[in-house]
C-alpha cells in the first residue's frame, strides 16, 4: 500500500510592503487536522485528496500545513526558522513515505533566504534522498527557481487567473504523482526564462491574451506524452534573485519536445508583453470620473491589494475622495487595528473621532482624521466566497461616515472576493462605488453591471506601475524596468532518477 505525506505551505509576499511577516500570521495545522481542514472544500490539498481518496490502496500521511491568513511583507527570519523546522520536521517523521504532495507558492521569501520553496525542497532531498517522487503544485503567480525544479520531479501549476482552479490544481497533481509511483512514467522538463514583469488585464486567462498562451500549455498537458504545462508569471512585488516569467513543459521522457513547445511559447508570449501591462489613471481623475457617473464604479486600488502582499492600510483613495467633495455613496476596506480597537471601545451606535489609514506603510500613507458612527462590531472570522477557507482578519468593525461605509480589519485578509464586505452585511453592488483592493476578481463579484471600472494610480507596494517600486533584486535587464530589453529564449531541462 502506497504511502503518500502530504505538506503544505502557502504564502505570497511583497518585498515592498515594509510590515515583515511573523509567525502568528500563519494557521497552521498538523497530522489529521491537515485532513480535517482540506476536505471537501476547493483548495489544492482538497482536490488532492479527492483522488488520494478514491484509491483504497494509498495510505495518507498528513503532515504539515502552514498557511498565510493573507499575502504580506517579507517573512522575517526568526519566524522562517520556526515555519522551516517545522516543515521539514514533519518530513523526518515521515520519512519512510513512498511519495511526496508537497502544494506551496512560489512567491515566499525570508530576511535571508529568497527562496523558501526552493530551500524546503532541497532540504527535504536530504532527508528522504534522491529516489523519492515528489510533486509539487504552485502558483502561476510562483518564481519557479532552479532548485524548485532541481529538486521535485514534477511541477503542476495553476491554469487560470483570477484563480478558480485551485482544487482542479490539486487533482492534477495527485493524478501525476500516482502515475509516478505506478513507474509508468518518466517526467522530463523544459523550463524558458522570459525576461518581463507583466501586471494587467490581458492576464485574464478566460478574456486576455496570456490566456492564449495558457490554453497552448493545457493542450500540451492533456495531449500525448504530456504530463504538466503551463506560465509562471511571476510576482512583480516579489524582489528576488530569479524573478522573471517562465514557461513550463512537462513530458513524458521526451525532451526535445518540451524544450520546442515551452521555446514555442515563450516566443508568443514575448510578443504580446507589450499588451500585458495595466493602464492606469491618476488619482484625481478617478475620483472626478466617479464623480460624474451614474451608475456603479469600482475603484480598483491594486497598489494596495492585501492579496498580493501589500499591507492593506492605504487610505489614498478616501483621502482623493474627501478632498473633492465627494457625494456618493461609497464602501472602502482598510486594515487598521487602532480605529478598530478605538470602536470597540466605544461600542455599537457610539460616534467617534478617528484617524484612519497609515498605521502600518508609514512612509507612503499618513492618517485621514473624520468623524464616524459605529455600526457594526465583528469578531473578523468568516469564510471565503472562493473555496471555503476560514478568514480570519482579527476584530472588525464597520464604521460610516457620512456617505463613506468603511470596512475595517485588525489585520490584512484577502480581498480577492467579497467576503469580507459580506461578512459586515454589506454588499458591493448597493453602493454607488467600491474600493477593490484587488488587481482582478472574478467577473460577477464586482465589475458586472458596473457602469465604471477604474484601475486607479494610487501608491502602495503592489502598484502595477512597476517602475515606481525601485526593484534592486532581480535579474537585469527586464521588460518594462529597462529600455531595450532583449530576448535570446533557451530551454534549460531538468530530469531526475536517470
Amino acid at each position: 500500500m502506497p504511502r503518500i505525506l502530504i505538506n503544505e505551505c502557502k504564502q505570497e509576499i511583497s518585498s515592498f510592503n515594509p510590515v515583515p511577516g511573523r509567525y502568528e500570521d500563519f494557521d497552521i495545522a498538523r497530522g489529521e487536522a491537515l485532513l480535517q481542514l482540506h476536505r471537501g472544500i476547493g483548495t489544492e490539498v482538497g482536490g488532492a485528496l479527492q483522488i488520494f481518496d478514491a484509491q483504497p490502496d494509498v495510505t495518507l500521511l498528513p503532515g504539515y500545513s502552514c498557511r498565510a491568513i493573507t499575502s504580506g511583507g517579507t517573512l522575517a527570519d526568526e519566524a522562517f526558522r520556526r515555519i522551516t523546522v517545522e516543515f521539514l520536521d514533519a518530513v523526518r517523521a515521515h520519512r519512510d513515505a513512498d511519495a511526496i504532495y508537497f502544494c506551496l507558492h512560489g512567491a515566499f521569501a525570508a530576511e535571508g533566504e529568497p527562496d523558501i520553496e526552493g530551500y524546503l525542497l532541497e532540504q527535504t532531498r536530504a532527508i528522504v534522498g534522491v529516489r523519492m517522487p515528489i510533486v509539487t503544485s504552485l502558483d502561476l503567480h510562483g518564481i519557479v527557481t532552479d532548485r524548485i525544479l532541481r529538486h521535485s520531479d514534477a511541477v503542476v501549476l495553476y491554469h487560470t487567473y483570477p484563480h478558480v482552479d485551485f482544487f482542479e490544481t490539486g487533482e492534477r497533481s495527485a493524478r501525476l504523482l500516482l502515475r509516478l509511483l505506478g513507474g509508468g512514467v518518466r517526467p522530463v522538463t523544459a523550463r524558458v526564462e522570459i525576461p518581463a514583469l507583466v501586471r494587467g488585464n490581458e492576464l485574464k486567462t478566460s478574456t486576455g491574451l496570456f490566456g492564449q498562451c495558457v490554453r497552448e500549455c493545457i493542450a500540451l498537458e492533456n495531449g500525448p506524452g504530456g504530463l504538466s504545462a503551463g506560465m509562471f508569471i511571476g510576482n512583480p512585488f516579489t524582489d528576488v534573485p530569479e524573478l522573471c516569467s517562465n514557461v513550463l513543459v512537462v513530458t513524458d521522457n521526451d525532451a526535445d519536445r518540451a524544450s520546442e513547445n515551452a521555446l514555442r511559447i515563450a516566443a508568443q508570449f514575448w510578443e504580446m508583453r507589450q499588451h500585458l501591462h495595466q493602464p492606469l489613471t491618476g488619482l484625481r481623475e478617478s475620483v472626478e470620473m466617479a464623480a460624474r457617473a451614474t451608475g456603479r464604479v469600482v475603484l480598483v486600488d491594486a497598489a494596495d491589494a492585501t492579496s498580493s502582499g501589500a499591507s492593506g492600510d492605504s487610505n489614498a483613495i478616501l483621502r482623493a475622495l474627501l478632498d473633492y467633495g465627494y457625494q456618493r455613496t461609497a464602501l472602502i476596506p482598510l486594515v487598521d487595528s487602532p480605529a478598530v480597537a478605538q470602536a470597540f471601545a466605544a461600542g455599537v451606535g457610539a460616534t467617534i473621532r478617528v484617524a484612519l489609514g497609515g498605521s502600518l506603510d508609514t512612509a507612503r500613507f499618513t492618517p485621514v482624521e473624520l468623524e464616524a458612527r459605529v455600526r457594526i462590531l465583528h469578531d473578523g472570522v468568516f469564510r471565503s466566497e472562493s473555496h471555503g477557507c476560514l478568514w480570519n482578519g482579527g476584530p472588525t468593525a464597520l464604521l460610516q461616515s457620512g456617505n463613506f461605509t468603511l470596512a475595517l480589519t485588525s489585520k490584512a485578509v484577502s480581498l480577492y472576493d467579497r467576503s469580507l464586505f459580506y461578512a459586515l452585511g454589506q454588499d458591493p453592488a448597493h453602493f454607488d462605488s467600491v474600493v477593490v483592493k484587488s488587481p482582478h476578481c472574478q467577473h460577477h463579484m464586482f465589475d458586472e453591471g458596473a457602469e465604471l471600472v477604474i484601475n486607479v494610480d494610487a501608491p502602495g507596494s503592489s502598484s502595477a506601475n512597476l517602475p515606481s517600486l525601485g526593484h534592486t533584486r532581480c535579474p537585469r535587464p527586464v521588460f518594462p524596468l529597462d529600455a531595450d530589453v532583449r530576448f535570446e529564449p533557451r530551454a534549460k531541462i531538468y530530469q531526475r532518477n536517470q
